[in-house]
C-alpha cells in the first residue's frame, strides 16, 4: 500500500496556518474505472488474496510493479486501503479483541440470528450454489424451526466479512497501460 496514493495530485495547502504551505497529496481526490469496463469479465481474473498478500505484493506479483497497489484497490472499489483490504490473522485476532475483550467474548455474543432460505448446493458441472440466508429477529427466530435457522456470533460475522473481502479482481495486464493513461490524464485535466 506504499505506492497507493502515488498517482494522486498534489495541492498546496497552508497546514499550519503560518503563511507557509506544503505541497501535500490530495487524498480527497477519487477516481473509477467506468462501470461498463468492469461489465466485461474477459478484462479482469478472479484471485483470492492469501495470508500473506498486500497490495504491493500482488502488483509486484502479477504486473511487475509493486507500485501499481493502487490499480488493484481501484478495480476493487477499495476506498480505504487499511480497512477494506483483508485483515491477516493476527490483525483479525486483535480486531475481535478490541471490539469484544477477547476472542470467547466474540464468540458468546450473538451478532444476528438468520433463516435459512436454502442449503449450499452443488450442480452436476461442479458450479457450487451457495447457501442463502435472510437476517430475521429474535422473535423470528425463536418462531422458526430448528433446521431452518442459524444463529451467527460476532467472531463468525466479522470472519465472514473479512474472507469476503479476499475475493478480488486483478486487471488484465494487457489493459494497465491504458488505465494508467486516463487516471494521468483525469488528474492532470483537473488538478493543474
Amino acid at each position: 500500500m506504499a505506492f497507493y496514493f502515488r498517482p494522486f495530485p498534489k495541492i498546496s495547502y497552508d497546514i499550519k496556518k503560518n503563511k507557509l504551505p506544503l505541497l501535500l497529496t490530495n487524498v480527497t481526490a477519487r477516481y473509477k474505472i467506468r462501470d461498463e469496463l468492469k461489465q466485461k469479465a474477459a478484462i479482469f481474473y478472479n484471485y483470492t488474496v492469501k495470508e500473506q498478500d498486500t497490495p504491493d505484493l500482488i502488483a509486484f506479483k502479477y504486473y511487475g510493479d509493486e507500485t501499481l497497489d493502487w490499480l488493484i484497490m481501484l478495480v476493487n472499489n477499495i476506498i480505504d486501503p487499511y480497512y477494506d483490504w483483508p485483515l491477516n490473522y493476527q490483525n483479525f485476532i486483535n480486531y475481535m479483541k478490541s471490539l469484544y475483550g477477547s476472542v470467547d467474548g466474540a464468540k458468546s455474543t450473538v451478532y444476528e440470528y438468520r433463516k435459512i432460505l436454502s442449503e449450499q448446493t452443488t450442480l452436476i458441472d461442479g458450479t457450487v450454489i451457495p447457501k442463502r440466508t435472510v437476517v430475521i429477529d429474535q422473535n423470528t427466530y425463536n418462531n422458526t424451526a430448528a433446521n431452518l435457522r442459524e444463529e451467527i456470533d460476532a467472531y463468525e460475522f466479522y470472519e465472514e466479512q473479512n474472507n469476503a473481502k479476499r475475493e478480488i479482481k486483478l486487471l488484465d495486464e494487457r489493459f494497465v497501460p491504458d488505465i494508467k493513461l486516463e487516471v494521468e490524464a483525469i488528474f492532470s485535466e483537473n488538478f493543474n
